[in-house]
């Protein structure tokens, strides 16, 4: 089979955003709160999906389905007052992204077996324990049956998870795809993040689990973690055209580099700057690898400041904060740079975002690098 060449690959946009976390409702409203955390009351996932999105599913899980329904609902793929699909179930992928979304069941369920026996497990809360539950139960309550995967790739997996769902539609898998970010904070999460041997409680023996690639203890004084999703829906432009959806983005290029100088430099055209920049953490300092190939005047936003750690489910949330960045700012304002990791983590990933019908700089390849 020939692969396709970068000038016949599909344009890809995002139709649809979706949010379960406390403070924000829309994207829009991440650009008001991508300040110092204030307390919130944690998201109410019942007053979403109801008794029935509860049984027998972990928060994670539950937290993901919420912004799942948001996500097809803007997207007018599902109606309003239910849950039917309007496109064919095969015509929509599912690609999650968590690093320790389940990390609590596994846990648990590890100490159970080993305190007692394999008969102290509920069959029914067991499945949860998988690494892929999220994804599944996505696939299963709004009946997807395109490609389904789970990331658990460390500090850039919430954005590889979006270029993956834009790969699974550059190549002709689906029409569409839903991607999902989500962690959840809970004593066992907090217990391997923030203990200095990294031990998760309920671990059977005091045994010590080490973070997923690229991650760090914050310690007792670091910032809290995230409790909460974030969800797109991604699909070609040419699809979206026909079933008459509206773009609020279109995806750029992709990289995933060593360092955070390469991957943006990689990635910018000719040194031309964003309008803004979606950074990994607190933005970095005049002497930082990373902001000597931006100008100062760059605005940049951390969601971080706001929402916590967010690990796994960064990406995803970074792209829904570009989403009402480019609604606000307008066509001419420029493309939002969208970085996850940094140079401590085992590597950067970044993805430009910019706003609908206005053509891309450079194409996109396959596999996602750099034209």
């Amino acid at each position: 089979m020939t692969p396709r060449t970068s000038a016949t690959l599909p344009t890809v946009v995002v139709t649809g955003v979706g949010l379960a976390l406390p403070g924000a409702d829309t994207p829009r409203e991440l650009l008001r709160a991508a300040a110092p955390r204030r307390p919130y009351e944690p998201f109410d996932t019942g007053a979403r999906i109801g008794r029935r999105g509860h049984r027998y599913k972990d928060r994670a899980t539950r937290l993901a389905l919420c912004a799942a329904l948001d996500a097809l609902r803007d997207a007018a793929l599902i109606p309003g007052d239910s849950e039917e699909l309007t496109v064919p179930g095969g015509t929509v992928g599912v690609v999650a992204s968590s690093n320790l979304g389940n990390l609590d069941t596994a846990c648990l369920t590890a100490a159970a077996i080993a305190k007692e026996s394999t008969a102290a497990l509920s069959p029914m809360g067991l499945p949860n324990a998988s690494s892929n539950v999220i994804a599944s139960w996505a696939a299963i309550r709004f009946g997807l049956r395109g490609p389904n995967l789970m990331l658990c790739n460390g500090a850039t997996s919430g954005l590889d998870a979006v270029h993956w769902a834009a790969t699974l539609v550059t190549a002709g898998r689906v029409r569409r795809a839903l991607v999902i970010g989500v962690e959840t904070c809970n004593p066992v999460v907090e217990g391997l993040l923030n203990s200095p041997a990294g031990e998760a409680p309920g671990a059977p023996g005091g045994e010590t689990a080490g973070g997923p690639a690229g991650e760090t203890a914050g310690g007792p004084g670091g910032k809290p973690l995230l409790d909460g999703a974030a969800a797109l829906v991604v699909e070609g432009a040419a699809w979206a055209r026909d079933r008459g959806a509206e773009p609020v983005a279109a995806l750029g290029r992709y990289e995933r580099r060593a360092g955070l100088a390469a991957c943006v430099r990689a990635l910018l055209p000719e040194d031309r700057a964003p309008g803004v920049w979606f950074t990994p953490g607190a933005s970095p300092g005049p002497r930082a690898a990373g902001a000597a190939v931006l100008p100062g005047t760059v605005p940049r936003y951390d969601l971080t400041a706001a929402f916590g750690r967010a690990s796994g489910a960064l990406g995803v949330l970074q792209c829904a904060a570009a989403v009402g960045w480019l609604g606000e700012a307008g066509a001419g304002a420029g493309d939002a740079l969208v970085t996850s990791g940094d140079d401590p983590t085992d590597a950067v990933a970044a993805l430009l975002l910019r706003p609908p019908g206005r053509p891309a700089a450079g194409p996109r390849q396959p596999g996602g690098a750099a034209a």
